[in-house]
């Protein structure tokens, strides 16, 4: 019997930072499929809008310098793919997180951000930090981990990159 997969979540104060993980993610063998991210629309508006106003798109000035793959891939993620606008509670979510919510009918919407963390698996308390964080314009990363030392590897990896309440579910 295979083992079930496990959400390893770190929350990321900045796009930065949220970037560095997930490139570190990609370059150890994840897929963005592997992947989740969870942002405030506030957020997502500020800090990816700002990328489409630079010629990041074309590879030219300082936002392809800057910006890079990385935060086309960051991007791409909450962008594209299964991804879930909740309206109620400005919450963008990317990723398997999504995939699940939707599959559920989004039912974690009705509690707003606290109710759709827990809907994709994370204990309340957790939630409730989560919730916090990304109200401030953290960005929440999670990856599906397929077995114990996996998991050690991506909360190790969160934490060096200044990942916050890196937590296994």
């Amino acid at each position: 019997m295979a083992a079930k997969a496990r959400l390893v979540t770190g929350l990321f104060k900045s796009k930065i930072a949220a970037e560095s993980a997930v490139d570190a993610l990609l370059k150890r063998g994840f897929s963005r499929d592997d992947i989740s991210v969870l942002m405030s629309d506030a957020t997502r508006s500020k800090e990816f809008a700002l990328q489409t106003r630079t010629h990041a798109a074309d590879g030219a000035g300082i936002g392809g310098a800057v910006g890079g793959a990385v935060g086309a891939v960051l991007a791409a993620i909450a962008a594209v793919g299964t991804t879930l606008f909740l309206p109620g509670i400005n919450l963008v979510i990317a990723g398997p997180i999504a995939a699940a919510l939707a599959g559920a009918g989004a039912g974690g919407a009705t509690g707003g951000v606290i109710g759709a963390l827990i809907g994709a698996g994370i204990p309340e308390y957790r939630a409730k930090v989560y919730e916090a964080g990304i109200k401030g314009g953290g960005i929440l990363i999670g990856v599906e981990a397929r077995d114990d030392e996996e998991v050690d590897r991506i909360e190790e990896l969160l934490t060096e990159l200044g990942g916050e309440h890196v937590r296994t579910e």
